[in-house]
């Protein structure tokens, strides 16, 4: 069985923007393409596991999505990094049409994390969730993985409501030299 980082995407590895999806608007944050890079060195899967309800409420589409992850990809291959699985949830109650369904893929269920380790035959007790929101931490102790709390994005708005059970850095790069 394989170990997994699974990464939320704005506020973790993205400078958090309400509801990004365009190319020309992405950033990553300071040191995220150098802590992807460890994880892959390390020999650790990276999953990105993002919930994308801008979907569900009609501002971008599902192919807009995707092709910001191949910018993104592209962006870290200039690093020498790489991302093995991106997976997003595109519901919402809130949405509409066929994505405003109830589903157990939005955080903080753990559905995606679930997909992943049914897919990689990834050993969810030996991995990591890291993430800005309490959404990612819950879906990480949902999965049964490791959970780290990063102060980017909304981590430093939520901290102080996050259990004992999960360690909280500063950022992506401190939590992967943290966990490695």
């Amino acid at each position: 069985m394989k170990r997994a980082a699974f990464l939320d995407r704005d506020g973790t590895i993205n400078i958090e923007k309400d509801y990004l999806y365009r190319v020309e608007d992405f950033e990553f944050i300071p040191g995220a393409p150098e802590a992807i890079r460890l994880l892959n060195l390390a020999g650790m899967l990276v999953v990105v596991v993002t919930n994308q309800s801008g979907v569900a409420r009609g501002y971008y589409t599902e192919d807009d999505v995707t092709t910001l992850h191949r910018h993104i990809d592209g962006e870290l291959e200039r690093f020498g990094a790489h991302i093995d699985l991106w997976l997003f949830c595109p519901h919402h109650p809130d949405g509409h049409g066929d994505y405003a369904i109830p589903c157990s893929c939005r955080k903080p269920l753990p559905g995606m994390l679930q997909e992943a380790a049914g897919r990689y035959d990834i050993d969810l007790g030996n991995s990591v969730m890291i993430g800005d929101k309490t959404a990612d931490v819950e879906a990480g102790v949902a999965a049964g993985v490791r959970t780290i709390l990063v102060r980017t994005g909304y981590g430093s708005d939520v901290a102080q409501g996050i259990g004992p059970q999960t360690t909280i850095c500063d950022d992506l790069l401190a939590a992967v030299k943290y966990l490695l």
